[in-house]
């Protein structure tokens, strides 16, 4: 037996102290009932009481301190301290909200999180305006923020039911001015104007500041908010003319991590040739001449366009370009949300492209999207096998919408490429040039393992190209090192293939074995390394490479 373990033990004998005479050192009076407590144990659990009993205040000289507090509630929390364990499942829904408040009284951070986490999870279209309420009394943002979302999601239903009117006037503000409480305006202004029937709050006007009337419509402006004289004529007429403008502010519906451009929510590509292929979810059964959608880069036409079946909040949107040879695209992508005022969110026109992206922008509200090809390099058309569309939880860091990962990017699974121009075709060179991003480091021998290029100032270099434009600023290299051979060489970058930048310039240096490289940040999509000089003979030889590099990642989100 190498440790004795007998904590039950030790919390038995400390939970028989519960509300004991034995030992107390302190005693409260709550209701007119006294109490007996240790005042070590409960300075240990709490810093209020440490504060209270040992802090220099009066009570810490008191054998006896009142309490403004529920009897039953206090014994509750005693029942916590002295035994780490509560009983929340028992508790009736209105005392838990209670035992919330005298957690959040006390200083319980642990038992608010544990409960706040349980009413999250039991949220009702009956319960979730009072425990709303109640989240934000006690400054209980997990709480507040579930009950929030839970809200947006039953938004027309909730404006009906009589629950709507047990919101305090601040939670039902705090509902109103978030973008993704979505459903018809129409039905918010009589849900507001149900609440303030059923409310007497002394001025009201905030709350209709956060009614969005120009989403209402011109007829209903005029038919139904102007004749009950509750909402001031200039404040309509403002409404009027922000409609005529087109620059409304509209609600979404927030849909976490689901793909909403399929048929399952109503979405249909409404531009573009052969477009019932685009969002039929099918991103493996596409060919030469089938299983894409297309438009011809440079033509007036609308694009490729998705209309998705309502509004959305998105902030992400995956893309499959074609990809059965190496072919590169470049392209723009714009939303609106009501096929009039567009924004630009992805501008990649001026970029590389190629397989699979995966794109992140500013979340907006989206109804129609527009992919736009601006070259390819092998056809006048922008194919596109598959668009999804959805509100991702995880959101990479962003530098001007151009992702900036933290794991490696040029590998295989990322959809990376390598290829070799002006090379020397030795009998032992590999014919599979993705052996560079294939994550293996260490089986490479004299004849396998490694791609090889010639040396010397005509020589155009290993390539990598990555799928699409990533901000990154370091590679890491492994040079071939089975003997003892050194190389010299340059590695550039290129978003285009055409404009070049230095990253790192070791042509009068050698070096061998494992490198690891850090340059200026930058868009990057094409990787560049030429070869100058090889101890050994005229070649150069990469085993694998990495960027951005993995020498001091310990793990996050790609």
């Amino acid at each position: 037996m190498d440790k004795i373990d007998l904590t039950h033990c030790l919390l038995a004998d400390l939970a028989s102290l519960c509300l004991s005479e034995s030992y107390a050192d302190v005693e409260f009076v709550v209701e007119g009932q006294k109490l007996p407590a240790h005042r070590v144990v409960l300075a240990v659990r709490s810093e209020y009481f440490r504060a209270l009993l040992y802090g220099g205040m009066s009570e810490s000289t008191q054998r006896q301190i009142q309490l403004d507090v529920r009897l039953d509630l206090f014994k509750l929390l005693m029942e916590y301290i002295y035994t780490g364990n509560l009983s929340i499942a028992t508790l009736k829904e209105d005392v838990l909200i209670e035992v919330l408040g005298i957690a959040d009284q006390y200083g319980f951070q642990d038992l608010l999180s544990a409960i706040s986490k349980y009413l999250s999870q039991s949220l009702t279209m009956e319960n979730v305006t009072v425990l709303l309420n109640a989240a934000r009394l006690t400054n209980v943002e997990d709480l507040t923020q579930a009950c929030l979302s839970f809200m947006d999601s039953i938004a027309s239903n909730l404006l009906q039911h009589d629950s709507l009117k047990l919101l305090s006037m601040e939670s039902l503000e705090m509902v109103l001015l978030r973008d993704t409480f979505y459903a018809p305006e129409r039905e918010i202004f009589q849900g507001v104007l149900k609440w303030i029937r059923c409310n007497q709050a002394v001025n009201t006007e905030s709350l209709w500041e956060a009614v969005r009337l120009s989403l209402m419509g011109i007829d209903d402006l005029m038919e139904l908010v102007r004749p009950m004289g509750i909402v001031d004529c200039n404040k309509i007429n403002d409404a009027i003319a922000q409609i005529n403008s087109r620059n409304l502010p509209y609600r979404s519906h927030l849909i976490f991590d689901k793909n909403v451009a399929t048929a399952e929510y109503s979405a249909q590509c409404i531009a573009g040739w052969n477009s019932f292929n685009l969002l039929n979810g099918d991103v493996t059964s596409y060919e030469w001449t089938t299983g894409f959608t297309a438009h011809t880069i440079g033509s007036n036409d609308d694009g490729i366009l998705v209309e998705l079946g309502d509004i959305y909040n998105i902030n992400h949107i995956r893309l499959l370009l074609w990809d059965r040879d190496h072919r590169i695209y470049s392209y723009f992508i714009e939303i609106s949300a009501d096929k009039v005022n567009w924004k630009r969110v992805i501008d990649y026109s001026e970029y590389h492209c190629g397989s699979w992206q995966f794109l992140y922008f500013e979340a907006c509200p989206v109804r129609f999207i527009r992919t736009v090809g601006t070259y390819n390099n092998n056809h006048t058309d922008l194919h596109l096998v598959s668009l999804e569309a959805m509100h991702a939880r995880d959101v990479p860091k962003l530098i001007n919408h151009v992702v900036a990962p933290v794991n490696n990017v040029a590998t295989v699974s990322m959809h990376a490429h390598v290829r070799i121009e002006s090379y020397r075709n030795y009998s032992n060179f590999v014919s599979d040039f993705n052996v560079l991003i294939n994550g293996n480091c260490v089986d490479y021998d004299e004849s396998s393992g490694y791609i090889s290029n010639q040396v010397g100032p005509r020589q155009v270099g290993i390539i990598v190209r990555l799928r699409q434009p990533y901000h990154v600023g370091s590679i890491r290299l492994l040079l071939w090192d089975r003997d003892n051979r050194h190389y010299s060489f340059y590695i550039e970058t290129s978003t285009n293939y055409v404009d070049w930048m230095m990253a790192v310039d070791k042509r009068n240096k050698e070096v061998r074995s494992w490198q690891n490289f850090y340059f200026t940040p930058r868009p990057v999509v094409y990787i560049r390394l030429v070869g100058t000089r090889s101890r050994a003979n005229d070649e150069i030889r990469l085993v694998h490479l990495e960027c951005p590099s993995q020498e001091s990642v310990v793990s996050t989100l790609q």
